[in-house]
């Protein structure tokens, strides 16, 4: 049985959608071009080489299609992400509000010093002393720079971690992830676009600080059907706040 060109492309259309599927490229039920645009290697060469393109970050670049762009020297740069996704290239000049209670102080200004090391500006909220204080003044203080942007993100610590982020969560604006290892920073970022993050220093030592520190502030938001889903938390918040 033979098939036309067009025919033949259409069968290795289906071959690679449901490949992609099977790992995890398209979610179950979807279809072909309902949840993501793909990128092919016709598409490649009609691209000028040694190009530059923008792709969607929730787009499919097929295995042929990177190979036809590596061949024709075109890179493939992930397109420029909403302000709230993006993290800066060089982290130059950013700032990040921290703040903590009489709990998290020593933590508080160890962490200042290493964001200073990763080449950020630091914007002290307090406390700052171990004078006894109420956690929830210091985590507004915080969750405010970063709703109203004069933060690029926001880390508050207290004891446990627990009180700080659900304070920061009452700001409108603010998605805040209480975090205790680097899985749970990956994830904070990844899936949940997360702008605060709350630490428990009574819970976790100095080193480990930093590595979530680290984490949290390097890694991406992944977009995609995680955005969706930012998406509808963020229209929960305002429906809440019309209705009142």
């Amino acid at each position: 049985m033979s098939h036309n060109v067009d025919e033949i492309r259409q069968i290795v259309r289906r071959v690679v959608l449901r490949t992609l599927q099977g790992a995890g490229g398209i979610e179950p039920g979807g279809s072909e071009t309902s949840h993501r645009a793909i990128v092919t290697a016709e598409e490649m060469g009609r691209v000028e080489p040694g190009t530059k393109i923008e792709v969607p970050t929730e787009a499919l670049v097929t295995p042929l299609a990177h190979q036809v762009a590596m061949e024709r020297g075109i890179t493939l740069a992930p397109a420029s992400a909403a302000p709230s996704e993006t993290r800066p290239a060089s982290a130059q000049g950013y700032v990040v509000a921290i703040g903590c209670d009489h709990g998290g102080f020593e933590m508080k200004e160890d962490l200042k010093a290493y964001l200073e090391e990763l080449g950020y500006r630091s914007l002290d909220c307090g406390t700052h002393s171990t004078e006894a204080v109420d956690y929830p003044d210091f985590a507004f203080a915080v969750a405010r720079q970063v709703a109203d942007r004069a933060a690029f993100r926001g880390i508050i610590i207290d004891g446990a971690g627990i009180g700080s982020c659900i304070t920061a969560n009452k700001v409108p604006g603010v998605r805040a992830a209480m975090c205790y290892d680097q899985a749970t920073a990956i994830n904070s970022r990844e899936h949940n676009d997360s702008n605060v993050l709350t630490l428990g220093a009574g819970l976790i030592g100095p080193n480990l600080a930093r590595q979530i520190v680290k984490t949290w502030l390097k890694t991406d938001f992944g977009g995609g059907r995680h955005a969706r889903r930012v998406d509808k938390i963020v229209n929960i918040e305002q429906r809440y706040l019309k209705s009142r």
